[in-house]
């Protein structure tokens, strides 16, 4: 087998095995629900957060590009690693970009 595919095929093998079993006993937990007569309604899955979905994930993507740069930046002008550098900077930005959407996301629930 060509070893340049095992990885996407596995990736994708993974993700499908983790979407079965969460569907699987999603189904299986509504199926007891009917069967205790359960209203139907609290199928509904209520997510608080989904209205800042677009806010953390834009600040993420943000907070990712600016690390890229100041790793760039980094990179060129320190005698650290090229990999130190770039994933240092991404996962440090990329966290203050999602405590930023937490920030601005607890502040305007404060206010309802």
């Amino acid at each position: 087998m060509n070893e340049a595919i095992v990885i996407p095929v596995s990736f994708f093998a993974f993700i499908f095995a983790i979407l079965y079993v969460f569907w699987t006993t999603r189904n299986k937990e509504r199926m007891a629900m009917i069967e205790r007569g359960t209203d139907p309604q609290s199928f509904k899955m209520r997510w608080k957060g989904t209205n800042f979905l677009s806010l953390k994930f834009g600040l993420l993507f943000v907070g990712v590009a600016i690390g890229v740069l100041v790793g760039n930046i980094l990179d060129m002008n320190t005698s650290l690693e090229e990999g130190t550098c770039y994933v240092s900077m991404i996962f440090l930005f990329g966290g203050l970009g999602l405590i930023a959407g937490y920030l601005i996301q607890s502040k305007k629930e404060d206010k309802e």
